[in-house]
């Protein structure tokens, strides 16, 4: 049975649809003002509606007592059934932002379709509202400190926005005069895409005051428990953290305890009790003799194993490799020569050609791709053909002032419903490159990745762009056959973003084994909109590190003569064959 309150809720939340749906004002209100009426009756409903009274309550007209009466005597409303199929229930959470009512949610999501907060705080980290009627900056960075706001409270935590904060930790950790050696563990020091917390590991003579010191940090907003070996607290936005103290000569063993994870721990305890030793976050034991280890290498090393590095650590065959002597010299930040993937002024990025231009050099970047959207990414300001032919002449007279970074001209090419791309054969010929990418127009299974297939197969696609479309702690990413995928980027020759921005680090890197397989390069690409973001190639390369990427392995680490000889070939057989 629906209640006076129950039926008042339903009524507003009609109400709160019908603006998302951008319907008559006129029409909304009359759902929240019968919310209003309902909500505060004195009799009840039930009652009202088999008298048939409800028509002589003011604000109740003919409509909203035939829907109110189907509510009260069936318990549904099939009107109100269809309005929440027609809007994403995402839709609806982004009235929990401060400052974002009903009307600008549902401009959000009918313009640039955005269902969720994590899309919204992507959109405008893409400046993607500024330039939408109604908007602007000033409404953007509203927004993204709502977004802010929301996060303490939301339990995850993208990899990007925990880094800084135990970086900062650490630093504070390592001034601490009582502290002998201290480190990041945990998931992070595993570089995992998505945390919960952070944990530190540190070792001290005197703990308690190690522990003490901690809770004393600015940093620190609320102190959850305090002890001489584990101390755990609440940072600024909600993030808990936990730090555990130990003897100087424990650090190795609980550095790697607390760094994990579970499951390679399983392995290797697995592999220890053969060899008749014991392992645990005190030390590797042969009865009660403690194993003496200097570090993490001699912890390795007495297992009769290689050193396996963190980001390995997640029991996906890193111990049988170490045992074979077969583990990979992974790539390193320093081995990226370049980098693809960078928006500027002319889409949806905040920056100009030029000041992307001196982002990269500063940075010690030998080549640069430009690639802004294509003319149907109208939601981000895709170039018309007259604009990017403009941008094609600004970029080679900036190459003259700046002979020491070589610059691509490329385009991030929409991937239409059918697989097609957005501009003829003739325009596409004029580009250095193309990234292929799909943002609207979401489907599953096969279609999808017949979709992606279809792009690829085109001889103008160089690299597929962010592959499977996740968002993180946003959207799941699309449900493709990346197996058929990957297969089809060998065929065609195509190479796969591992697409650095911390919203995405997409293609997942439980997939980067499969590639390196099949010998698909794959290039990590900042998908930059400002110039701070070229940095955050730093969390693309923890994530090839997981899928066990060796340099060799890596487009972008090559020099800069080779990738243009490697990009005028390719461009230079499909021009001349069509």
């Amino acid at each position: 049975m629906v209640d006076n309150k129950q039926a008042a809720a339903i009524l507003e939340e009609i109400g709160l649809l019908l603006e998302l749906q951008g319907e008559s004002p006129f029409k909304s209100r009359a759902y929240y003002n019968g919310a209003r009426t309902i909500e505060f009756l004195t009799e009840d409903l039930t009652k009202l509606v088999e008298e048939d009274k409800l028509k002589e309550l003011p604000g109740i007209g003919k409509a909203l007592t035939e829907k109110i009466a189907e509510l009260v005597l069936t318990g549904r409303l099939a009107y109100y059934e269809e309005l929440k199929k027609a809007i994403p229930s995402g839709v609806l959470e982004l009235l929990r932002i401060p400052g974002l009512g009903p009307k600008k949610a549902g401009i959000l999501y009918r313009e640039l379709g955005i269902t969720s907060i994590g899309e919204l705080e992507y959109a405008c980290k893409e400046n993607r509202l500024i330039t939408l009627k109604g908007f602007g900056a000033k409404t953007q960075a509203k927004f993204l400190a709502g977004v802010d706001y929301l996060k303490r409270f939301q339990g995850q935590h993208r990899l990007a926005d925990a880094w800084p904060w135990a970086m900062e930790i650490l630093s504070y950790l390592k001034d601490c005069p009582w502290v002998v050696e201290a480190e990041i563990a945990g998931s992070i020091r595993r570089g995992k895409e998505i945390v919960k917390d952070l944990d530190l590991v540190a070792s001290s003579r005197e703990p308690e005051k190690v522990s003490q010191y901690l809770t004393g940090l600015p940093l620190v907003e609320e102190v959850i428990a305090l002890g001489p070996t584990k101390t755990s607290v609440k940072l600024e936005y909600g993030l808990p953290l936990d730090l555990r103290v130990v003897e100087p000569q424990q650090f190795p063993y609980a550095l790697h305890h607390f760094t994990g994870s579970k499951e390679h721990h399983t392995a290797l305890r697995h592999l220890a009790k053969g060899m008749k030793l014991k392992i645990n976050e005190y030390g590797i034991f042969h009865g009660d003799e403690l194993l003496l280890c200097q570090d993490e290498k001699d912890f390795y090393r007495v297992l009769g194993l290689d050193y396996i590095v963190p980001e390995l650590r997640e029991n996906t065959g890193e111990i049988e490799a170490s045992l074979e002597g077969r583990l990979p010299d992974l790539v390193e930040g320093e081995d990226i020569k370049g980098v693809f993937h960078v928006h500027t002024n002319y889409s949806d990025g905040a920056n100009t050609i030029e000041e992307m231009v001196k982002g990269a050099r500063d940075r010690g970047y030998r080549y640069l791709g430009i690639t802004d959207h294509s003319q149907s990414a109208f939601y981000a300001g895709g170039l018309k053909v007259e604009d990017l032919l403009r941008q094609r002449e600004e970029i080679r007279a900036i190459q003259e002032e700046y002979p020491q970074i070589m610059i691509f001209h490329g385009i991030e090419s929409e991937i239409k419903a059918d697989g097609s791309l957005d501009y003829d054969d003739d325009i596409l010929a004029l580009f250095d490159f193309v990234i292929a990418s799909v943002h609207s127009h979401f489907s599953a299974g096969a279609d999808l990745t017949q979709r992606l297939i279809r792009a690829m197969s085109h001889p103008a696609v160089t690299m597929l762009g962010h592959p499977t479309g996740r968002l993180l702690l946003a959207r799941e990413g699309y449900r493709v056959d990346m197996e058929a995928v990957l297969e089809a980027a060998r065929e065609y020759q195509v190479i796969i973003e591992l697409n650095a921005s911390p919203a995405r680090l997409d293609l997942d890197w439980r997939h980067l084994p499969k590639a390196k397989e099949l010998g698909v390069k794959v290039s990590i690409n900042p998908d930059a909109h400002r110039v701070e973001e070229l940095d955050d190639i730093r969390y693309g390369v923890l994530m090839a590190r997981k899928g066990w990427l060796k340099a060799s392995d890596v487009f972008n680490t090559m020099g800069p003569r080779i990738v243009r000889r490697y990009l005028e070939e390719r461009r230079r057989s499909w021009v001349n064959k069509s």
